[in-house]
């Protein structure tokens, strides 16, 4: 049962973020880059802080370190950017679409146990997303921006894969994010032009130390019970959580449609995250 409630929370916190994202860039006032940036930011110094606090000391972590540091800046700025054009729910089906391939991939690759209870859960759970979240109508997308959310979804999956081996969750995430802030103010370099509204740089703030910083590192904590297939399954809830959230605090409206297929989704996740 704890697990359960450690995922869930660490769920609510990914939905956070994607509604947080939208809060800070639907004024038109703060670019997506920025928003990254302050967000990583933030971060970084929050859970540096905290490790410091607590005496964990700092570890570089070789190789793997790296290529974690990679997959986050691929995931941070790809959904960013992306979500500057894309429908929020075609992004949201690219983006858990591929986090799904790229884990259950890691799953077979390592051998991990997955029952036919966790195939079909999956499979009930992502149809539901996508009767969920296709568009409705002509989708004329923009191929650059396709591209940018699939970079994402292929970085959160293996950053997520890399946390399976996290031995310290917090002192891990405190470093991802430490190596990686650089990388973003090179970022800022860029053709595009700097705006940091108050309203923006708040959200950022909120994003990069709560619902980014601690939960990633809570993430990390949970990943090897959870494992790579239901740690996959469990964030197909994230896009219901975030169009709830998006309901409570945007005034989006409550349909039908949502309400049946939420029912799906999590049936579906429901159903992997059952014992054997």
């Amino acid at each position: 049962m704890k697990l359960v409630l450690l995922t869930l929370l660490a769920m609510i916190a990914f939905a956070a973020n994607s509604v947080l994202n939208r809060m800070a860039l639907a004024p038109g006032d703060m670019d997506a880059v920025s928003f990254g940036v302050v967000r990583l930011v933030s971060g970084a110094v929050a859970l540096s802080a905290l490790v410091a606090y607590q005496g964990r000391g700092f570890t570089l972590g070789g190789l793997s370190r790296l290529w974690a540091v990679v997959a986050l800046l691929a995931y941070l700025f790809g959904f960013s950017l992306a979500y500057e054009v894309l429908d929020p729910g075609f992004g949201a089906l690219i983006l858990f679409g591929v986090v799904q391939v790229t884990m259950f991939a890691g799953a077979v690759l390592s051998r991990e146990q997955m029952p036919l209870t966790r195939w079909t859960g999956a499979a009930l759970a992502m149809a539901g997303l996508v009767w969920l979240l296709w568009p409705i109508g002509e989708v004329e997308p923009s191929w650059t921006h396709v591209a940018s959310m699939t970079l994402a979804g292929l970085g959160w999956g293996v950053y997520s894969l890399f946390g399976r081996a996290s031995g310290d969750p917090l002192q891990a995430t405190a470093m991802n994010f430490l190596l990686a802030a650089p990388m973003g103010f090179v970022l800022l370099l860029g053709p595009q032009e700097v705006s940091l509204p108050t309203a923006g740089v708040t959200w950022a703030i909120v994003s990069g130390v709560l619902t980014s910083g601690l939960g990633y590192a809570l993430w990390y904590q949970i990943l090897p019970d959870l494992g790579a297939s239901r740690a996959a399954v469990a964030q197909l809830s994230v896009p219901v959580i975030a169009l709830a959230g998006g309901m409570m605090f945007l005034g989006e409206e409550l349909t039908a449609r949502f309400a049946l297929a939420a029912v799906l989704v999590i049936s579906g996740v429901v159903l992997s995250l059952r014992p054997r």
